[in-house]
């Protein structure tokens, strides 16, 4: 297939100048601006009824044909652009020629991008959702499962696994929103900024955005084809995306271990061992944590891509979609694993209460009674400790062994210490946290 700009380069330049084995998931998109433009250019008088007639019928059969498995796209193609273009003028003649009438590969590849980026961004905020709606039930129905809270990996303070699991669902939230705010700033039309300088026929660019989907055009026209800032914030926000999921998976990981012990994880999530018959590992939960570093990485890739660049557009634009699109297909294949993962496992609250009751977690409470009691918080703390250094759980302690670390302990000293009762006097909103998440999925419905 010969190149729109009709020149020739060497083998090894066109395989370097070829983008077709990334772009070409973008036919879609191409398509559907190509027909767009075609349709403004028509309305405007630029083209004629009967080549816009033309145009129209050889896209909408190109994309039947591609969607049908009826038409390969060529792979010694250099782009898709050239790719759709050139196989519609095989096969409508000259008018297809006619078609790149006021655009230029520029505009075209930026407004390809935009959209398929934004068609990505909406099927996760789809994923996203389904994560937190199966994080929400399980926190529902373990909304008084008494678990371990944790500062250093250490037992810490009681809290509730529905809460816990809460505080995973809040970070998916905000990834929401963050890819939603990325959304909202890439839904701009480059289409009419041309290579780089507007065009010099009469275009109705209010048109073909609004026809796309777009809230405008894009109002400058350098800028128009030389931003990928959007790629940069969708990045960004994946990058966020996958840490969170990465602690969750670090989570899972620890919890699923005999040493914890606080779930197993569902058949469909773990894998065996070649060796040892016993085992079950948690391969997809170590995955998700391992490939968060390869978002960072693409993350990387597109700032350090358009960190020298000049405007308008300069061919180094050209790897920003394998940085994207690593990117994308990454966040959507964690995130499609993640929500089952977390549907299917299956908390063993047994365990979470024997570890709960072991590590002195209510060493804390101990200390705020005396403190309510009149004893200074510094004091009421180290009393406190001295109580822990003893090695005795504080349920099970004697008057007499607390009097002696201090007179002020009296009988209401063991409802303050009961874990139970520990959990229900701390101001877990538990609640509010489940009704703001059912907000959420309303909203994202």
């Amino acid at each position: 297939m010969n190149n729109l700009w009709g020149g020739s380069i060497a083998e090894a330049a066109r395989q370097l100048n070829s983008s077709i084995g990334t772009d070409s998931r973008m036919w879609r998109e191409d398509i559907a601006g190509s027909l767009a433009h075609a349709a403004m250019l028509t309305e405007q008088g630029i083209l004629s009824p009967a080549d816009g007639a033309a145009i129209k019928a050889g896209l909408e059969g190109i994309l039947a044909d591609i969607e049908s498995g009826a038409l390969a796209i060529d792979m010694s193609a250099e782009d898709i652009h050239t790719f759709v273009e050139m196989t519609l003028t095989e096969r409508i003649g000259d008018a297809g020629k006619r078609l790149h009438t006021a655009r230029s590969r520029n505009d075209q590849v930026a407004t390809d991008l935009r959209l398929y980026t934004r068609g990505r961004i909406d099927g996760l905020l789809g994923l996203i959702r389904q994560a937190v709606a199966a994080i929400h039930d399980k926190a529902a129905e373990h909304a008084g499962t008494v678990m371990p809270g944790y500062t250093h990996l250490q037992r810490a303070q009681p809290v509730t696994f529905g809460h816990h699991l809460c505080a995973w669902a809040m970070m998916l939230v905000r990834d929401a929103g963050r890819l939603t705010d990325a959304r909202k700033r890439l839904n701009q039309c480059p289409l009419g900024a041309c290579a780089l300088a507007g065009t010099t026929f009469p275009i109705d660019r209010d048109k073909t955005a609004a026809a796309l989907g777009f809230d405008g055009p894009c109002l400058n026209s350098l800028d128009a084809v030389s931003d990928r800032d959007f790629c940069v914030e969708t990045l960004a926000a994946l990058s966020l995306l996958m840490a969170h999921m990465s602690r969750m998976a670090e989570e899972m990981v620890l919890w699923s271990g005999l040493e914890f012990g606080f779930v197993t994880l569902p058949e469909g999530f773990v894998t065996g061992s070649s060796i040892m018959p016993q085992k079950k590992n948690p391969d997809m939960a170590e995955l998700i944590r391992g490939k968060t570093g390869r978002v960072y990485g693409d993350l990387t890739a597109m700032l350090t891509v358009l960190k020298g660049l000049p405007l308008a557009y300069n061919k180094d634009m050209q790897e920003d979609k394998q940085a994207l699109f690593d990117g994308l297909d990454t966040a959507e294949l964690c995130l499609s694993v993640l929500a089952p993962m977390i549907a299917g496992m299956e908390p063993h609250p047994e365990a979470m209460r024997r570890a709960a009751g072991a590590g002195f977690i209510n060493a804390t409470d101990c200390a705020d009674w005396l403190t309510a009691h009149g004893v200074p918080f510094r004091e009421a703390y180290a009393v406190a400790a001295g109580l822990v250094r003893r090695g005795k759980p504080l349920e099970e302690l004697t008057l007499e062994e607390y009097r002696a670390a201090s007179p002020v302990f009296d009988e209401s000293v063991y409802a303050a210490v009961d874990l139970d009762a520990c959990v229900k006097r701390r101001n877990l909103p538990i609640d509010e946290e489940l009704a703001f998440l059912e907000e959420f999925l309303q909203k994202a419905l």
